[in-house]
């Protein structure tokens, strides 16, 4: 038996069916109609929101990167503006986030058309990755880094967090290291790296 919606609530309904789906099996490679039965309608019904699987797939990824963006806020409140804590915290939760959702990596981040966000739409799926660019932009104001490009600066530590939650999640770090502590490894890594870019400019 069908259930009953108020405007709106069926999209809802439907991304959580998928999402729902998606962490159970591990995987994306689920049919429409599999999310139709789990929200209770028919097998027609997603096609009132959503024009194909893809569709959906794009909102179940969206509503990932929406659920990154607020631990990245919060946790960036949290802690001290312009401070290396507040950096090493954001690439923590960062780490914590994509091992909690590994059912979503490929969804999130993989190339495909339902991964990521049109060149050019700042914050617009990415609300989570400018907050930490502004945080990293608060350290280099603080440090007093003439000419640092906070964005520069913060896609190689993103890539230094991405690098270790996707070592972790497919077990190669615990394969290699397994007394090795994920979060201590990031605090050192982007530590050494930081420190790096002070002393260069203090030597520049």
């Amino acid at each position: 038996m069908s259930k009953s919606y108020h405007h709106g609530d069926l999209r809802n309904a439907l991304i959580v069916a998928a999402a729902q789906l998606i962490e159970e099996s591990g995987s994306p490679d689920f049919a429409i109609s599999d999310a139709a039965k789990r929200a209770g309608v028919s097998a027609a019904a997603p096609y009132r929101h959503f024009k194909d699987r893809d569709d959906l797939l794009n909102a179940v990824s969206e509503l990932c990167f929406i659920g990154l963006a607020e631990v990245t806020e919060a946790t960036r409140k949290n802690h001290p503006e312009g401070s290396r804590e507040c950096i090493i915290a954001l690439g923590n939760v960062y780490l914590d986030y994509v091992a909690r959702h590994s059912a979503f990596y490929n969804l999130m981040w993989c190339a495909g058309k339902h991964s990521l966000a049109e060149p050019g739409t700042e914050g617009g799926q990415r609300p989570g990755f400018y907050a930490f660019v502004g945080a990293v932009q608060d350290w280099c104001q603080k440090q007093a880094l003439a000419g640092c490009d906070p964005l520069d600066l913060a896609v190689k530590l993103w890539a230094i967090a991405h690098g270790l939650a996707v070592l972790k999640i497919n077990g190669q770090i615990a394969m290699f290291l397994p007394a090795a502590d994920v979060d201590d490894m990031l605090a050192s890594s982007a530590n050494s790296f930081l420190d790096g870019i002070e002393k260069h400019h203090e030597t520049g």
